[in-house]
C-alpha cells in the first residue's frame, strides 16, 4: 500500500576523519584515512596496535566543536559514546532546524540511538577502581554512564524530547536498526520527528584484546592507513573504530509544512536473523539476502534503479564473502553494474555506530553524485573479479537509489534504502 515518504532533514557525524558532515565527507572522498597508531591505549602486549580514533581536538578545522556541546563538568558524568552522540545530535538537529520550544512538539519527537556495547571503558575502569581502591571510591555516575540507553537518554533530556525513546543493542547492525525503528515509529503515528542512528566508543584494552582473541582484527600495525582492506585478497581483519552518526527523520509532508529542506528519502528497511552462528553469517549470505529483499520490496523500486551499495564489508574474509553472496542472490547478473564500496576502509569498524555513520555517507553520495572509494582495494579476491568496488579513488556519477548494509554478531542483519528527493 502507498505510504508516506520518510525523509532525512538533518545529519550529524563524529568520526575518525573528524567531526561535522561537510568536513568528514570532504576527507572521505579525498581518500584520507582516519586509522592511526593507537596512542590512547597501552597496546604493548596486544596484537592490534592501530585504531580509528576520533581526533582529540576541541574544535575541528571545518566542523563541529565537541567542547562547545559537552562541557568539562558534564564529561565527568558520561562515557565517550554519549559525548559523541550529543555532538552528532547537535549538528543533525541544527541542520534540520528542529529545536522546538512548544511542549506539544517535543511530545511528538522520538530519540532512537543505538550502540553495540555502550559505556564499556567506564565498566573496565570501574572494575580497576573497585579492585584497587575499594567500593567507596566508585563514582555515583558509573552506572548511568555505561548503560546502553544513556546516549538516547541524555539527548532526550537535553532537548526535552518526550516521544518514544529506544536504544537497539544489536551489535554492528544497531545503527541501521535504529533508523528502521524510527521509520516504523513515524509511520505508526507515534511521533512526527525522530532523531536516530548509532554511537560507540569502546577502544580499550579489553575490547581490543577480546576481538583479537577472536582473530577478528587486522595486525598490519606498521601501516595503519593500509590496514583496513575490504574485498582485497590481502585483508586480515577489521580495524576497531569509534564515533557517532545521527539523522533526523520525518515525513516529507511534515518537513515541507514547517519549511525544512528534505535531503534524501529513506525508502526502505529490512531486517532478519541468520539463526546460524554467534559471530559469522552463513557463506551463502542467505540471512543478509532476506534483509536486502525485504528492504528493496518496501521501496517498490525495480532492481535496475539501484546504482550503489555502501557495504558492511569490514575486511574479514568470511564477512566480505557472505555479503557479496547475498548481493549476488538479489541482483544476479546485474551485480557487475552495481557500484559497491566500503567506507570502513577509511574509518575502521565503528560497531554500533557504523550504520548511522554509513547511512550519512550513503545520503551524501546521493546528494553529491560522488561514490566514496574503497581504500586499499588493490587486488580484489579472485571470486570478486567481476565487481566494481570503486577502488582507492572517489568517482563522480549519477546515483538514483542506494542501499546501506549492516550485519552483526548474533546473526542480525539490517539494510536501508535511500533515494534522491524527486
Amino acid at each position: 500500500m502507498p505510504q508516506e515518504k520518510i525523509v532525512v532533514t538533518g545529519m550529524g557525524l563524529v568520526t575518525p576523519l573528524g567531526c561535522g558532515v561537510k568536513s568528514v565527507w570532504e576527507r572521505l572522498i579525498a581518500g584520507k584515512s582516519g586509522i592511526v597508531s593507537n596512542d590512547r591505549v597501552d597496546c604493548g602486549d596486544l596484537p592490534a596496535k592501530i585504531a580509528g580514533l576520533v581526533p582529540d581536538i576541541s574544535v575541528d578545522e571545518h566542523g563541529l566543536a565537541i567542547d562547545a556541546v559537552v562541557d568539562t563538568k558534564e564529561r565527568r558524568k558520561v562515557d565517550l559514546f554519549t559525548i559523541y552522540a550529543l555532538a552528532a545530535a547537535e549538528e543533525a538537529l541544527a541542520q534540520a532546524g528542529w529545536m522546538p520550544d512548544e511542549e506539544s512538539l517535543r511530545d511528538r519527537t522520538g530519540t532512537i540511538v543505538a550502540t553495540g556495547i555502550g559505556g564499556f571503558p567506564v565498566i573496565t575502569e570501574a572494575v580497576k577502581t573497585l579492585e584497587t581502591r575499594g567500593p567507596r571510591r566508585l563514582s555515583p555516575f558509573v552506572v548511568p554512564a555505561f548503560l546502553a540507553n544513556l546516549a538516547a537518554g541524555n539527548i532526550s533530556i537535553r532537548y526535552g524530547f518526550k516521544g518514544p525513546i529506544g536504544a537497539p543493542v544489536t551489535a554492528c547492525a544497531a545503527g541501521l536498526q535504529a533508523i528502521g525503528d524510527a521509520m516504523r515509529i513515524i509511520r505508526s503515528g507515534e511521533a512526527d520527528v525522530v532523531l536516530a542512528g548509532g554511537t560507540d566508543a569502546c577502544i580499550d584494552r579489553l575490547c581490543i584484546g577480546g576481538f583479537a582473541a577472536a582473530r577478528a582484527l587486522s595486525t598490519r600495525n606498521d601501516a595503519p592507513e593500509r590496514a583496513s582492506r575490504p574485498f582485497d585478497r590481502d585483508r586480515d581483519g577489521f580495524v576497531l573504530g569509534e564515533g557517532a552518526g545521527l539523522v533526523v527523520l520525518e515525513t516529507l509532508e511534515h518537513a515541507l509544512a514547517r519549511g525544512a529542506t528534505p535531503l534524501v528519502e529513506v525508502s526502505g528497511y529490512g531486517t532478519s536473523a541468520d539463526a546460524w552462528h554467534l559471530t559469522a553469517g552463513p557463506e551463502d549470505g542467505s540471512g543478509a539476502a532476506r534483509a536486502l529483499s525485504a528492504c528493496i520490496g518496501m521501496t517498490g523500486s525495480s532492481l535496475d534503479n539501484f546504482d550503489y551499495v555502501n557495504a558492511h564489508a569490514t575486511s574479514t574474509p568470511v564477512g566480505d564473502r557472505g555479503e557479496i553472496a547475498a548481493l549476488r542472490a538479489i541482483f544476479g547478473e546485474r551485480i557487475n553494474r552495481l557500484a559497491v564500496s566500503s567506507t570502513k576502509s577509511a574509518i575502521g569498524h565503528l560497531l554500533g555506530a557504523a550504520g548511522g555513520v554509513e547511512a550519512v555517507f550513503t545520503a551524501m553520495a546521493l546528494r553529491t553524485g560522488v561514490l566514496p572509494p574503497t581504500l586499499n582495494c588493490d587486488q580484489p579476491e579472485d571470486t570478486f573479479a567481476d565487481l566494481d568496488f570503486v577502488p582507492n579513488t572517489a568517482r563522480k556519477t549519477a546515483i538514483r537509489e542506494a542501499l546501506c548494509n549492516g550485519f552483526g554478531f548474533g546473526g542480525v542483519n539490517a539494510t536501508i534504502a535511500m533515494r534522491s528527493i524527486s
